[in-house]
């Protein structure tokens, strides 16, 4: 089933610009038009933690890419996202891994489910890992084992340093 082009069109270019309003992300569309599908949408997240494992050590970087890839058939068929930076997470596999993620807003993805939910959605599975449902990787199951008896269960935040204003 899919929605006449220009209605998809309409819900397409509705979605982008609720994300580019209601997040930080930084959105780059393939096709601004939206004509062409699948149209490949790259996301990037900036200030917010994500852990990778570098060295043998868990550290965290605050810039974070993805794509998201709509087919034809969006909504009744849920996006492809591909994870594209380094990250150490259960529900998300390392690029060199495939990129895949695991989130049951995908699992459950229906006509009603959006492009801002789903921005929204990952945001929070950065900041809270859900290690009780990795993917099977090794580099996802290692992950799960970290935060399953780790003392941390969500991330660091940035630290935003106030300005100050020196008057002379």
């Amino acid at each position: 089933m899919t929605l006449p082009e220009e209605i998809l069109r309409s819900r397409l270019k509705n979605e982008i610009s609720s994300c580019k309003l209601a997040t930080k992300a930084v959105i780059d569309v393939s096709d601004p038009e939206l004509t062409d599908f699948p149209l490949k949408i790259d996301v990037t997240i900036n200030q917010l933690p994500g852990p990778v494992l570098e060295g043998g050590r868990i550290s965290y970087r605050y810039s974070h890419s993805f794509r998201i890839i709509i087919g034809r058939e969006y909504p009744f068929e849920k996006p492809l996202v591909i994870w594209k930076t380094p990250i150490f997470h259960p529900n998300i596999m390392q690029p060199e891994d495939g990129g895949h993620v695991c989130t049951r807003l995908l699992n459950d993805w229906n006509f009603n489910s959006t492009l801002l939910t789903f921005l929204k959605g990952i945001e929070s599975l950065l900041l809270a890992p859900n290690g009780s449902s990795p993917f099977g990787t090794e580099s996802c199951t290692l992950a799960a084992e970290f935060f399953n008896r780790s003392d941390l269960k969500t991330m660091p935040l940035a630290k935003t340093v106030q300005p100050r204003v020196i008057r002379k």
